[in-house]
């Protein structure tokens, strides 16, 4: 059994998601219901966390691809943080720092919420 947990935190009307363990697909699911409960609760600036996951299958990335569309429609968008390097080679091996903003620390992925916002 795959060792895989999603925390939930806030900031302000950002919702952070923390990824613990092995992201794959036994355990996309998790994933999947953690991003549908945020657009279940109109929560669409979502942060994806990934200081703490070990690993990540094509399944797992799968869960962004599917619902990275829905979000933007609403205004907002996935941003994902402090990815291990193994972990963020994964993501740029498939090309999705062109799709995503991947970026180093979950504080900088806050301040582009920020800046967004001011701006728009």
């Amino acid at each position: 059994m795959s060792n895989f947990s999603v925390g939930f935190r806030s900031s302000n009307s950002i919702k952070v998601l923390d990824l613990q363990g092995e992201l794959d697909a036994h355990t996309a699911s998790e994933l999947e219901a953690a991003i549908q409960k945020c657009q279940d609760e109109q929560h669409y600036h979502i942060i994806v966390n990934g200081r703490n996951l070990q690993y990540i299958s094509s399944a797992g990335l799968g869960v962004f691809m599917a619902y990275i569309e829905e979000v933007r429609e609403q205004g907002g968008d996935i941003k994902i943080a402090a990815l291990q390097p193994k972990v963020f080679n994964v993501f740029d091996l498939l090309g999705f720092p062109m799709l995503f903003d991947i970026v180093e620390t979950e504080e900088e992925a806050l301040s582009k919420f920020h800046d967004a916002h001011e701006e728009g």
